[in-house]
């Protein structure tokens, strides 16, 4: 049986990559899927191959955000399952190759992104009576990459968050979890595939990270972050306790 026939499922940054091997995955467990992407043309494809439907969405645009959610309710009847996975990597630092432009992309994309999406799709989820966000954040918002720091930080920021809402948001039966992938098929590692590979590390394909995905949209954990790495299956991570006053 269809684990999530029924449910109606946004996923941002649907036209390639993790978002794309997402919605396919969600697809053949019985979901009506909605493709967002920046890039509308992809994001049609993608519907089109799965039977689903496709919204231009800049995720760094609050109204693009609203306006997303509220295609999905229109198309589809409601909102249940939303994937924020829309990401960047940012192409600078903050030393003397800082570049304001692609700082503010970066933000606005693997952050603002979240938020927005989060903000947006509360109200639909409600109204449905619960539901399960997932939001990509990064292995580098566990450790870090030390080649694109402030990819790290904004990725720090998305685990954060995850942490910060899970609780609260369970308590009105809105599941909110992050997954944390290592290197994993996706436009940002475009360029860097030979270089990774030649380093002997594996690249995670798209499809594994998906199904780690839909495992938390079929599952019943709240505030996690889930680990996936090459070779291993995706657990939950373990964070230390902070030590407390004397």
């Amino acid at each position: 049986m269809s684990r999530l026939g029924g449910r109606v499922a946004l996923v941002t940054g649907a036209a390639s990559g993790l978002g794309r091997a997402t919605a396919r995955a969600l697809a053949a467990e019985g979901a009506a899927v909605v493709a967002a992407d920046i890039d509308a043309a992809g994001a049609q494809v993608v519907a089109a191959e799965i039977g689903g439907h496709a919204v231009a969405c800049d995720v760094a645009d609050l109204e693009a955000n609203f306006a997303a959610v509220a295609f999905a309710v229109e198309v589809c009847g409601g909102l249940d399952l939303v994937h924020l996975n829309a990401g960047v990597a940012t192409g600078c630092g903050i030393g003397d190759d800082f570049d304001l432009a692609r700082y503010r992309r970066a933000m606005g994309a693997n952050l603002d992104g979240v938020v927005f999406g989060t903000h947006a799709a509360l109200p639909a989820l409600r109204a449905r009576g619960g539901g399960v966000i997932v939001a990509t954040a990064s292995l580098a918002g566990l450790t870090f990459e030390p080649h694109d720091p402030l990819y790290t930080a904004n990725k720090h920021a998305v685990v954060g968050l995850t942490r910060a809402v899970g609780p609260g948001l369970a308590e009105e039966g809105i599941r909110f979890n992050a997954i944390c992938p290592g290197f994993a098929e996706s436009a940002i590692l475009d360029g860097f595939c030979e270089a990774i590979s030649a380093a002997g590390v594996a690249i995670i394909p798209a499809e594994t990270v998906a199904g780690a995905v839909v495992e938390l949209f079929a599952g019943d954990e709240a505030g996690e972050c889930v680990v996936v790495q090459p070779g291993r299956e995706p657990i939950p991570f373990v964070f230390r306790g902070v030590p407390g006053p004397r």
